[in-house]
Protein backbone atom coordinates (compact mmCIF):
# COMPACT_ATOMS: atom_id res chain seq x y z
CA UNK A 1 0.00 0.00 0.00
CA UNK A 2 1.38 3.29 -1.02
CA UNK A 3 0.52 6.33 1.11
CA UNK A 4 0.46 10.26 -0.16
CA UNK A 5 0.32 12.70 2.92
CA UNK A 6 -1.60 15.39 1.45
CA UNK A 7 -1.65 18.78 3.79
CA UNK A 8 -5.54 19.79 3.05
CA UNK A 9 -6.37 23.72 3.29
CA UNK A 10 -9.34 24.77 2.86
CA UNK A 11 -9.17 28.13 2.84
CA UNK A 12 -11.98 30.70 2.88
CA UNK A 13 -15.73 31.03 1.86
CA UNK A 14 -16.21 27.80 -0.45
CA UNK A 15 -13.25 26.68 -0.01
CA UNK A 16 -14.32 25.39 3.27
CA UNK A 17 -17.75 23.30 1.31
CA UNK A 18 -16.04 21.95 -2.25
CA UNK A 19 -12.26 20.58 0.06
CA UNK A 20 -14.56 17.49 1.61
CA UNK A 21 -16.14 16.65 -1.41
CA UNK A 22 -12.65 16.41 -3.22
CA UNK A 23 -11.19 14.00 -0.02
CA UNK A 24 -14.73 12.01 -0.42
CA UNK A 25 -14.22 11.87 -4.33
CA UNK A 26 -10.24 11.09 -3.60
CA UNK A 27 -11.60 8.21 -1.08
CA UNK A 28 -13.63 6.36 -3.15
CA UNK A 29 -11.41 6.53 -6.36
CA UNK A 30 -8.64 4.70 -4.13
CA UNK A 31 -10.67 1.59 -3.42
CA UNK A 32 -8.60 -1.61 -4.43
CA UNK A 33 -5.97 0.27 -6.18
CA UNK A 34 -3.28 -0.02 -3.85
CA UNK A 35 -2.89 3.83 -2.99
CA UNK A 36 -4.07 5.41 -0.03
CA UNK A 37 -4.37 9.37 1.02
CA UNK A 38 -3.37 10.44 4.65
CA UNK A 39 -4.62 14.08 5.08
CA UNK A 40 -3.45 17.04 7.62
CA UNK A 41 -5.44 20.18 7.69
CA UNK A 42 -4.07 23.42 8.11
CA UNK A 43 -6.25 26.19 9.52
CA UNK A 44 -4.47 29.08 6.78
CA UNK A 45 -7.45 31.66 5.16
CA UNK A 46 -7.63 35.45 5.36
CA UNK A 47 -10.16 34.91 8.46
CA UNK A 48 -6.44 33.37 10.48
CA UNK A 49 -4.97 36.57 8.61
CA UNK A 50 -7.53 38.72 10.23
CA UNK A 51 -7.10 37.11 13.70
CA UNK A 52 -3.38 36.91 13.81
CA UNK A 53 -1.93 39.14 10.88
CA UNK A 54 -0.52 35.94 9.47
CA UNK A 55 -1.56 34.03 6.47
CA UNK A 56 0.33 30.92 7.47
CA UNK A 57 2.72 30.74 9.90
CA UNK A 58 6.70 31.78 9.54
CA UNK A 59 7.47 28.32 9.65
CA UNK A 60 5.14 27.14 7.07
CA UNK A 61 7.57 26.31 4.14
CA UNK A 62 9.47 23.76 6.60
CA UNK A 63 6.15 22.16 7.80
CA UNK A 64 4.63 21.46 4.26
CA UNK A 65 8.43 20.14 3.26
CA UNK A 66 7.45 16.63 4.53
CA UNK A 67 4.29 15.76 2.74
CA UNK A 68 3.58 14.77 -0.85
CA UNK A 69 1.25 17.42 -2.34
CA UNK A 70 -1.26 19.80 -0.80
CA UNK A 71 -4.79 20.46 -2.16
CA UNK A 72 -6.40 23.79 -1.34
CA UNK A 73 -9.87 25.15 -1.66
CA UNK A 74 -9.57 28.69 -1.72
CA UNK A 75 -8.54 31.84 -0.24
CA UNK A 76 -10.28 35.91 -0.28
CA UNK A 77 -12.32 37.03 2.46
CA UNK A 78 -14.20 40.42 1.84
CA UNK A 79 -11.87 43.35 4.11
CA UNK A 80 -8.92 41.57 2.98
CA UNK A 81 -7.04 42.90 -0.01
CA UNK A 82 -6.36 40.48 -2.54
CA UNK A 83 -2.36 40.89 -2.49
CA UNK A 84 -2.56 39.48 1.37
CA UNK A 85 -3.26 36.46 0.38
CA UNK A 86 -1.70 36.23 -2.80
CA UNK A 87 1.89 37.20 -1.28
CA UNK A 88 1.21 36.21 2.05
CA UNK A 89 0.76 32.51 1.06
CA UNK A 90 0.50 31.33 -2.41
CA UNK A 91 3.14 33.13 -3.92
CA UNK A 92 5.58 31.82 -0.84
CA UNK A 93 4.71 28.43 -1.40
CA UNK A 94 5.05 28.83 -5.11
CA UNK A 95 8.08 29.61 -4.66
CA UNK A 96 9.49 28.41 -1.71
CA UNK A 97 8.75 24.89 -3.42
CA UNK A 98 9.51 26.21 -7.10
CA UNK A 99 6.91 25.07 -8.36
CA UNK A 100 7.57 26.76 -11.47
CA UNK A 101 4.70 25.06 -13.62
CA UNK A 102 1.13 26.17 -13.37
CA UNK A 103 -1.13 23.96 -15.80
CA UNK A 104 -4.25 24.47 -16.34
CA UNK A 105 -6.33 22.28 -18.55
CA UNK A 106 -9.43 23.44 -20.68
CA UNK A 107 -11.92 21.30 -21.88
CA UNK A 108 -15.78 21.62 -22.77
CA UNK A 109 -17.12 18.30 -21.41
CA UNK A 110 -20.35 16.39 -23.55
CA UNK A 111 -23.46 17.98 -21.62
CA UNK A 112 -22.23 21.50 -21.08
CA UNK A 113 -23.15 24.45 -22.97
CA UNK A 114 -20.71 27.29 -24.37
CA UNK A 115 -21.48 30.87 -24.35
CA UNK A 116 -20.04 30.90 -27.75
CA UNK A 117 -21.64 30.18 -30.64
CA UNK A 118 -20.87 27.23 -32.69
CA UNK A 119 -17.95 26.50 -30.24
CA UNK A 120 -16.95 23.03 -31.46
CA UNK A 121 -14.61 21.26 -29.24
CA UNK A 122 -12.80 22.62 -27.07
CA UNK A 123 -10.04 20.75 -24.78
CA UNK A 124 -6.52 22.30 -24.29
CA UNK A 125 -4.07 23.43 -22.02
CA UNK A 126 -2.60 26.64 -20.56
CA UNK A 127 0.79 26.31 -19.12
CA UNK A 128 1.57 29.48 -17.30
CA UNK A 129 5.26 30.44 -16.14
CA UNK A 130 4.60 30.54 -11.93
CA UNK A 131 7.38 31.74 -10.22
CA UNK A 132 9.04 34.65 -11.95
CA UNK A 133 7.86 37.44 -14.62
CA UNK A 134 5.46 39.96 -14.07
CA UNK A 135 4.37 38.49 -10.87
CA UNK A 136 7.72 40.19 -8.86
CA UNK A 137 8.16 42.92 -5.88
CA UNK A 138 10.98 44.60 -7.40
CA UNK A 139 10.01 48.28 -7.52
CA UNK A 140 9.26 50.72 -5.86
CA UNK A 141 7.28 54.62 -4.94
CA UNK A 142 9.24 57.49 -5.29
CA UNK A 143 7.93 61.29 -4.38
CA UNK A 144 5.28 59.75 -2.93
CA UNK A 145 2.17 62.05 -2.42
CA UNK A 146 3.70 64.91 -5.05
CA UNK A 147 2.59 65.58 -8.71
CA UNK A 148 6.16 64.06 -8.82
CA UNK A 149 4.94 60.56 -7.72
CA UNK A 150 6.44 57.47 -9.55
CA UNK A 151 5.55 53.99 -9.32
CA UNK A 152 8.36 51.27 -10.74
CA UNK A 153 7.43 47.66 -11.03
CA UNK A 154 10.01 45.21 -12.69
CA UNK A 155 9.83 41.83 -14.55
CA UNK A 156 12.41 39.75 -14.35
CA UNK A 157 12.78 36.68 -16.85
CA UNK A 158 15.90 34.10 -16.37
CA UNK A 159 17.21 31.64 -19.31
CA UNK A 160 16.72 28.94 -16.60
CA UNK A 161 12.96 29.90 -15.78
CA UNK A 162 12.01 30.92 -18.92
CA UNK A 163 13.43 27.60 -20.66
CA UNK A 164 12.11 25.32 -18.03
CA UNK A 165 8.84 26.44 -18.89
CA UNK A 166 9.06 26.75 -22.25
CA UNK A 167 10.43 22.92 -22.52
CA UNK A 168 7.34 21.19 -20.40
CA UNK A 169 4.90 22.81 -23.11
CA UNK A 170 7.10 21.25 -25.80
CA UNK A 171 6.89 17.96 -24.00
CA UNK A 172 3.20 18.18 -23.21
CA UNK A 173 2.49 19.41 -26.93
CA UNK A 174 4.71 15.94 -28.13
CA UNK A 175 1.95 14.21 -25.94
CA UNK A 176 -0.74 15.76 -27.35
CA UNK A 177 -1.93 16.97 -31.10
CA UNK A 178 2.04 18.34 -31.58
CA UNK A 179 0.64 22.07 -31.76
CA UNK A 180 1.97 25.35 -29.00
CA UNK A 181 1.16 28.35 -28.77
CA UNK A 182 3.09 31.12 -27.50
CA UNK A 183 1.64 34.25 -26.03
CA UNK A 184 3.70 37.13 -26.33
CA UNK A 185 3.51 40.80 -26.83
CA UNK A 186 6.85 41.44 -28.05
CA UNK A 187 5.54 44.52 -30.36
CA UNK A 188 4.92 46.58 -27.54
CA UNK A 189 6.81 45.13 -24.25
CA UNK A 190 10.55 45.94 -25.29
CA UNK A 191 13.01 43.78 -23.45
CA UNK A 192 11.08 40.83 -21.73
CA UNK A 193 8.86 39.61 -24.38
CA UNK A 194 11.26 39.68 -27.43
CA UNK A 195 13.41 37.53 -25.07
CA UNK A 196 10.83 35.40 -24.45
CA UNK A 197 10.17 35.45 -28.25
CA UNK A 198 14.12 34.11 -28.99
CA UNK A 199 13.54 31.51 -26.41
CA UNK A 200 10.63 30.01 -27.81
CA UNK A 201 12.43 30.18 -31.40
CA UNK A 202 15.54 28.47 -29.88
CA UNK A 203 13.52 25.50 -27.77
CA UNK A 204 11.72 24.95 -30.76
CA UNK A 205 14.63 23.57 -32.24
CA UNK A 206 14.77 20.74 -30.24
CA UNK A 207 11.64 19.76 -31.54
CA UNK A 208 11.10 19.80 -34.64
CA UNK A 209 7.61 17.77 -35.14
CA UNK A 210 5.78 20.60 -33.16
CA UNK A 211 3.85 22.78 -34.80
CA UNK A 212 4.57 26.41 -33.56
CA UNK A 213 2.78 29.86 -33.53
CA UNK A 214 2.76 32.97 -31.68
CA UNK A 215 0.40 35.09 -30.98
CA UNK A 216 0.20 39.19 -29.28
CA UNK A 217 -2.09 38.44 -25.92
CA UNK A 218 -4.60 40.86 -27.52
CA UNK A 219 -5.12 39.05 -30.45
CA UNK A 220 -4.74 35.72 -28.82
CA UNK A 221 -7.39 36.44 -26.24
CA UNK A 222 -9.64 37.41 -29.31
CA UNK A 223 -8.91 33.96 -30.84
CA UNK A 224 -9.80 31.77 -27.58
CA UNK A 225 -13.67 33.15 -27.58
CA UNK A 226 -13.38 33.31 -31.77
CA UNK A 227 -11.88 29.75 -32.46
CA UNK A 228 -11.03 28.08 -29.12
CA UNK A 229 -10.87 24.37 -30.60
CA UNK A 230 -7.75 25.41 -32.40
CA UNK A 231 -5.97 25.23 -29.58
CA UNK A 232 -3.92 22.66 -27.55
CA UNK A 233 -1.15 23.91 -25.28
CA UNK A 234 -0.33 27.56 -24.87
CA UNK A 235 2.26 28.81 -22.84
CA UNK A 236 2.50 31.88 -21.64
CA UNK A 237 4.53 34.44 -18.93
CA UNK A 238 2.74 34.48 -15.74
CA UNK A 239 0.75 37.38 -16.11
CA UNK A 240 -0.28 36.17 -19.69
CA UNK A 241 -0.84 32.71 -18.54
CA UNK A 242 -2.83 34.09 -15.51
CA UNK A 243 -5.23 35.83 -17.81
CA UNK A 244 -5.83 33.19 -20.41
CA UNK A 245 -6.49 30.56 -17.61
CA UNK A 246 -9.25 32.27 -17.04
CA UNK A 247 -10.63 33.02 -20.09
CA UNK A 248 -10.19 29.76 -21.51
CA UNK A 249 -12.34 27.92 -19.39
CA UNK A 250 -15.30 30.87 -19.41
CA UNK A 251 -15.06 29.80 -23.20
CA UNK A 252 -16.19 26.18 -21.95
CA UNK A 253 -19.46 27.85 -20.22
CA UNK A 254 -18.03 27.85 -16.60
CA UNK A 255 -14.62 28.54 -14.60
CA UNK A 256 -15.88 26.50 -11.80
CA UNK A 257 -15.10 23.22 -13.49
CA UNK A 258 -11.55 24.58 -14.31
CA UNK A 259 -8.73 22.90 -11.95
CA UNK A 260 -5.37 24.28 -11.43
CA UNK A 261 -1.83 22.46 -10.92
CA UNK A 262 1.12 24.69 -9.24
CA UNK A 263 3.45 21.66 -10.34
CA UNK A 264 7.14 21.04 -9.23
CA UNK A 265 7.22 18.70 -12.44
CA UNK A 266 10.84 17.15 -11.02
CA UNK A 267 8.75 16.38 -7.70
CA UNK A 268 11.65 17.15 -6.12
CA UNK A 269 9.83 19.40 -3.40
CA UNK A 270 5.90 19.25 -2.74
CA UNK A 271 3.09 20.38 -5.63
CA UNK A 272 -0.26 22.47 -4.96
CA UNK A 273 -4.09 21.62 -6.45
CA UNK A 274 -6.07 23.99 -6.42
CA UNK A 275 -9.56 25.06 -8.43
CA UNK A 276 -9.35 27.95 -10.47
CA UNK A 277 -12.41 29.67 -8.64
CA UNK A 278 -11.80 31.52 -5.82
CA UNK A 279 -13.40 31.82 -2.23
CA UNK A 280 -17.27 33.19 -3.72
CA UNK A 281 -17.86 35.04 -1.14
CA UNK A 282 -21.19 35.83 -2.19
CA UNK A 283 -22.71 32.21 -1.89
CA UNK A 284 -20.48 30.51 0.58
CA UNK A 285 -22.37 29.25 3.15
CA UNK A 286 -25.29 28.78 0.65
CA UNK A 287 -24.47 24.91 -0.13
CA UNK A 288 -24.58 25.62 -4.00
CA UNK A 289 -21.01 26.12 -4.68
CA UNK A 290 -19.69 23.67 -7.57
CA UNK A 291 -17.58 21.17 -6.21
CA UNK A 292 -15.97 19.68 -9.61
CA UNK A 293 -12.93 22.24 -10.14
CA UNK A 294 -11.69 20.92 -6.75
CA UNK A 295 -12.64 17.08 -7.84
CA UNK A 296 -10.69 17.62 -11.04
CA UNK A 297 -7.34 19.05 -9.01
CA UNK A 298 -7.78 16.25 -7.11
CA UNK A 299 -7.56 13.93 -9.87
CA UNK A 300 -4.73 15.91 -11.30
CA UNK A 301 -2.70 15.73 -8.09
CA UNK A 302 -3.33 11.78 -8.12
CA UNK A 303 -1.93 11.82 -11.55
CA UNK A 304 0.89 13.58 -10.41
CA UNK A 305 1.59 11.24 -7.84
CA UNK A 306 1.90 8.02 -10.09
CA UNK A 307 -1.62 6.93 -8.73
CA UNK A 308 -2.70 6.99 -12.75
CA UNK A 309 -6.02 4.69 -11.97
CA UNK A 310 -7.41 7.16 -9.18
CA UNK A 311 -6.88 9.77 -12.03
CA UNK A 312 -8.67 8.25 -14.77
CA UNK A 313 -11.62 6.43 -12.25
CA UNK A 314 -12.76 10.34 -11.30
CA UNK A 315 -12.19 11.46 -14.41
CA UNK A 316 -14.56 8.98 -15.85
CA UNK A 317 -17.12 9.67 -13.07
CA UNK A 318 -16.80 13.62 -13.97
CA UNK A 319 -17.21 12.79 -17.75
CA UNK A 320 -20.70 10.70 -17.23
CA UNK A 321 -21.84 13.26 -14.35
CA UNK A 322 -21.75 16.49 -16.60
CA UNK A 323 -22.96 14.51 -19.49
CA UNK A 324 -25.88 12.95 -17.47
CA UNK A 325 -26.74 16.16 -16.17
CA UNK A 326 -28.70 15.12 -12.84
CA UNK A 327 -26.81 16.37 -10.20
CA UNK A 328 -25.86 19.91 -11.61
CA UNK A 329 -25.31 22.91 -8.89
CA UNK A 330 -26.85 26.06 -10.42
CA UNK A 331 -24.47 27.66 -12.10
CA UNK A 332 -24.45 25.08 -15.22
CA UNK A 333 -28.57 25.06 -15.25
CA UNK A 334 -29.33 22.27 -12.45
CA UNK A 335 -30.73 22.58 -8.77
CA UNK A 336 -28.34 19.92 -6.92
CA UNK A 337 -26.21 21.18 -3.67
CA UNK A 338 -22.40 20.95 -3.73
CA UNK A 339 -22.75 17.66 -1.64
CA UNK A 340 -25.08 16.20 -4.02
CA UNK A 341 -22.87 16.93 -6.84
CA UNK A 342 -19.80 15.55 -4.89
CA UNK A 343 -21.42 12.52 -3.91
CA UNK A 344 -22.75 11.69 -7.24
CA UNK A 345 -19.12 11.81 -8.46
CA UNK A 346 -17.93 9.84 -4.86
CA UNK A 347 -20.29 6.77 -5.67
CA UNK A 348 -19.17 6.69 -9.27
CA UNK A 349 -15.56 6.70 -8.75
CA UNK A 350 -15.90 3.67 -6.22
CA UNK A 351 -17.89 1.29 -8.44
Amino acid sequence: MQTFRIAVVPGDGIGTEVIPQGIEVLESATRDTGFRFEWTEFDWSCETFIKTVRMMPENAIDTLAAIDAMYLGAVGFPGVPDHVSLWGMLIPIRRGFDQYVNLRPVRKFEGMTSPLRNSGEIDFVVVRENVEGEYSSIGGVQFSGSDREMVFQQSVFTRKGTDRVLRFAFELAAQRAGRLTSATKSNGIFHSMPYWDSRVAEIAKQYEDIEVESFHIDILTANFVLMPEHFDVVVGSNLFGDILSDLGPACTGTIAIAPSANLNPERSTPSMFEPVHGSAPDIAGKGIANPIGTIWAGALMAQHLGATIVHDRIMASIENAIREGANMTPDMGGRATTMESGMEIANAARA
